[in-house]
């Protein structure tokens, strides 16, 4: 069976030329946007020509920000003016019209925030600079480490009266692309601008303030927030033949940020989730249980979809059996982490399925995350596996969040053979289970 489903896909994928289209035709994908449901309404009809058993639309209430023109962000050193590649962080609010302009003060972590008080960081623009740790193999473990900066960053500056934040970009590359992301303000609280440098800029800027402690930075940023907008999850599903109330759902999310095409964020991840369906109903085969592609929305900056897909699942006394998600990027597929998995299910789960994965090099099943689309099943169904597909993951922030995460960044064979990994855990686990 997996032979079949991968010589399928190998022979008569389709998840690139829609990849294509997505990202050509369409295009960035922010929540609210017009794109965004652009894409919503290509995704059901998508689903739909593929003769899937029943496609419809959840309803789902977004956040809607929208970034303006574009940003300026210039250092000033003794009266040198120097550009600089940033970008304003989602859910920013925007600076004066005019700008501004502050002296700068860098600091490595939250905590240092604290240790220099007030008196230090009021009036300034406190810039975030602390780097990966290069020592992960796991670049997600990276990632997720410097995030705080970002995602906490400006609102524990307002905390001390800074004028705004600008924050190293979350990559170990070292280039000129500014990584955005989500911020998130306190409620009740104040909010300042912030901004992500690239990190040739950050680097700049450091080691200009190693030498003057009088540099200034001029920011000036456009975005706003608008009331929220009306948006939908795309889900589509084959009825199982026996417990059709029983469900295995593989999804990614359909929303991307506005900077580039969202390609491996997370392009990559619904078409392999569609694809994935697309397979098994091309060869015929009668799952056992309902299985579901669900394209969310929302996953960026507010994950809205995730949380409605898990309230109407409960609402709908769904049976979820086990949930996949792919949201690291399109890369050469690796295996699949299972979530809160117990050791005694590991064992089962490699002395059983290994040896049917490792012919095609995605035999790397191991207790770990899922994803944050699928997250919110957990506390709705308890019986549910999460599972995160696990591409390699070493090139993934080099385009992550940035204006070159487009189409041509993506491999057509390592996108098909992730989603053969996909169709074929589905396989197992509509066969087997996953207990």
């Amino acid at each position: 069976m997996f032979r079949k489903i991968y010589d399928e896909e190998l022979t008569n994928g389709q998840c690139y030329g829609n990849l294509h289209y997505l990202c050509k035709n369409i295009g960035q994908r922010l929540s609210g946007s017009a794109n965004a449901q652009k894409a919503i309404d290509w995704g059901k009809k998508l689903m739909e020509s593929y003769g899937f058993d029943k496609v419809f639309l959840q309803p789902v209430m977004v956040p809607h920000w929208v970034r303006g023109a574009k940003e300026s962000g210039v250092i000033i050193d003794n009266g040198k003016r120097i550009p600089v590649a940033l970008a304003a962080l989602g859910m920013s609010v925007g600076t004066p019209a005019a700008g501004i302009t502050a002296n700068v003060i860098e600091v490595h972590s939250l905590k240092e925030l604290d240790t220099l008080g007030e008196a230090k960081i009021k009036g300034k623009i406190v810039f975030f600079n602390r780097p990966f740790d290069p020592r992960y193999i796991a670049t997600l473990t990276a990632y997720g480490i410097a995030g705080d900066q970002r995602n906490l960053g400006p609102a524990a500056a307002a905390k001390y009266g800074a004028a705004g934040v600008v924050v190293r970009s979350l990559t170990e590359s070292i280039d000129n692309y500014p990584h955005t992301g989500a911020t998130h303000y306190d409620d009740g609280g104040k909010k300042i601008p912030a901004a992500a440098l690239s990190t040739i800029a950050a680097n700049q800027l450091s080691a200009l303030l190693k030498k003057n402690k009088g540099v200034k930075f001029y920011l000036k940023t456009n975005c706003q927030m608008l009331p929220d907008a009306p948006s939908f999850n795309v889900v589509g599903e084959l009825k199982g033949t026996e417990n059709p109330n029983k469900f295995i759902t593989v999804g990614g999310h359909l929303d991307s940020w506005d900077l580039a095409e969202g390609a491996h964020d997370d392009g990559t991840g619904i078409m392999q989730s569609v694809e994935a369906l697309r397979i098994l109903k091309a060869m015929g085969y009668r799952p056992k249980n309902t299985l579901r592609a669900v394209f969310f929305i929302n996953e960026e900056n507010g994950d809205k979809g995730g949380e409605k897909y898990a309230d109407l699942a409960a609402q709908n006394k769904e049976d979820h059996i086990a949930a996949i998600e792919s949201d690291l990027g399109g890369f050469t597929p690796r295996g699949f982490g299972f979530d809160g998995a117990s050791p005694e299910l590991m064992n089962k789960i490699n002395r059983n399925w290994k040896k049917l994965f490792e012919p095609y090099g995605s035999d790397h099943l191991v207790a770990g995350g899922s994803g944050s689309d699928i997250g919110p099943l957990k506390a709705k169904f308890a019986g549910v596996q999460l599972i995160g597909f696990s591409p390699d993951p070493q090139r993934y922030f080099d385009v992550h969040h940035t204006p070159n995460d487009v189409f041509e960044n993506v491999n057509k064979r390592e996108l098909e053979l992730g989603a053969a990994s996909m169709a074929s855990l589905m396989y197992l686990i509509d066969q087997h289970g996953v207990k």
